[in-house]
């Protein structure tokens, strides 16, 4: 009975509501021009049309009907989709002050994920997070951590050239080493030290609760009030899961830090021991840093693995431009050292093709929702205040205004001009006062691994049982982070000298 009475009550206040908002939005929208989009449903508005395995194709084909600015009702929450890189920059480049803000997911505020910089609605503990994020990763200030991103990146080149059966958690164990090095002095112990799995973990839970109305709970904000043993909320029990991983992940290290540091267990330099060594780390700080550090482990992880991955996929694709990257690595750096992050401005076709991965790969393919803070116009259509603005950034990647042919691996198409790249990475780094903080960081490991593969090896596809050759599918996978389906892949090195310069890479 009790059971009943409950649904009852929830279906009574969500058709209220429901029931409200559509007669105040339908007088609304009789005195405001909203953009156009796709055709309205009672109640529902447009959550039917979304499809749950890759919107932003279905969204970048409505442009083509509705123009560049698609207009949603997600069940009476306004939403915008961009689809283009200009109209993205109008508005959350030259208007971030009011586009810089977050939408309230409750599944994610359940799991605590709302306090991850990334989610984290635009205020104080926002810039306070970013405020230590820039402290590391300015361009200025993130040169300082390349010796050791480098001799990390190299180390998990030698390891993948000599077992490449698990490349993406080679991946994330090494940039999990220079995260957790530079955050907080820690040495990992292996693939499966504590704190690195716990990351890992919440990490990958965040993708499962980071689009907006992927949980009904997010589209019916009352059903957190419920108690727990109605039926349809088992999300509690998910979220008291992936509560307990986030926590363990943001501060376990941390404290542990705080202990070995007055011990000198830890390895300095490093950002929380800086910041206690100053006596800058206050209480706030203490409160916020935890979270920064997931943040810049969570970014530095999911982009570095899509585009690393991608990138082993096309060049297994396009052994043609594999051999001109080798012949601009030989000619700049020889044969007879390995590359260096300072060789990177003397090598524009390798960084032609990094960026070609990133713009065909397209790790992100949506854009974290930017929301509205206040009302707005724009070309003549209303933006109500709360509106979500959801940037297509695989759109952007693939419009054939900007890129002929888009399913094309081209590298060519930029010149090897650096303001022609910026175009792309400014759309798949982010926008505005949201652009990711970690960015030139990120780009150099990512070099440091292309340039030192194609350097000292040839890439290759993997072979079956038979020793045939399996070339793998250019296939992706559905999420909020993209990367390649699995696929097999093997490395030969060029030459003897090669071999050698492989062999001398040290891991101490």
């Amino acid at each position: 009975m009790d059971s009943i009475f409950y649904l009852s009550l929830l279906a009574g206040v969500v058709f209220g509501g429901v029931l409200v908002n559509l007669t105040l939005g339908a007088a609304s929208r009789w005195r405001r021009k909203y953009p156009p989009g796709p055709r309205r449903l009672p109640i529902i508005g447009n959550a039917h049309q979304v499809p749950k395995d890759q919107p932003w194709e279905t969204f970048g084909t409505w442009s083509k009907s509705y123009g560049n600015m698609v207009y949603l009702d997600l069940m009476g929450q306004p939403a915008v989709v961009l689809n283009s890189r200009q109209l993205a920059s109008e508005l959350l480049d030259k208007r971030s002050a009011i586009y810089s803000d977050r939408p309230v997911l409750e599944m994610a505020s359940l799991c605590g994920y709302s306090n991850l910089m990334v989610l984290s609605q635009y205020g104080e503990g926002w810039k306070q997070q970013r405020k230590i994020a820039c402290r590391e990763f300015l361009p200025t200030t993130v040169k300082k951590h390349f010796p050791f991103q480098e001799k990390v990146m190299r180390e998990l080149v030698r390891s993948i050239v000599a077992d490449p059966s698990s490349i993406r958690k080679e991946i994330a164990y090494r940039m999990g080493v220079v995260i957790m090095r530079m955050t907080y002095g820690y040495a990992l112990t292996g693939k499966d030290d504590h704190f690195l799995q716990n990351a890992v973990e919440a990490v990958d839970n965040f993708k499962g609760i980071s689009n907006p109305g992927q949980w009904l709970v997010d589209v019916i904000p009352a059903m957190k009030h419920l108690p727990r043993w109605v039926p349809g909320t088992s999300f509690f029990r998910t979220a008291e899961r992936y509560s307990k991983d986030l926590m363990s992940a943001c501060f376990d290290p941390f404290r542990w830090a705080q202990a070995n540091l007055a011990t000198g267990h830890s390895l300095l330099p490093n950002l929380v021991g800086d910041m206690l060594d100053e006596g800058t780390l206050s209480a706030s700080d203490a409160k916020i840093l935890p979270w920064s550090a997931l943040s810049m482990f969570g970014g530095a992880l999911d982009t570095n693995v899509g585009t690393v991955m991608s990138f082993l996929l096309f060049m297994i694709h396009n052994p043609d431009i594999q051999a001109k990257v080798q012949a601009e690595l030989d000619k700049v750096v020889g044969k007879h050292r390995l590359p260096s992050i300072t060789d990177r401005p003397d090598l524009p076709y390798l960084r032609s093709v990094i960026t070609e991965s990133l713009r065909v790969g397209c790790p992100p393919p949506l854009c974290v929702p930017h929301a509205l803070s206040r009302d707005d116009e724009y070309n003549g259509y209303f933006l109500s205040k709360g509106t979500w603005i959801l940037p297509n950034i695989w759109q952007m990647c693939h419009d054939p205004a900007d890129y002929p042919d888009p399913f094309v691996f081209r590298p060519e198409r930029y010149n090897n001009d650096d303001a022609e790249m910026e175009k792309l990475k400014s759309v798949v780094f982010g926008f505005g006062r949201r652009v990711c903080a970690g960015r030139d960081f990120g780009e150099s490991g990512i070099f440091v691994i292309a340039a030192t593969l194609l350097a000292t090896c040839d890439i290759l596809p993997g072979l079956d049982e038979n020793a045939n050759v399996v070339m793998p599918e250019i296939a992706f996978t559905n999420g909020s982070i993209r990367e390649p389906k699995p696929f097999t892949t093997r490395f030969k090195p060029r030459s003897s000298e090669a071999a050698s310069l492989l062999a001398e890479i040290s891991s101490d």
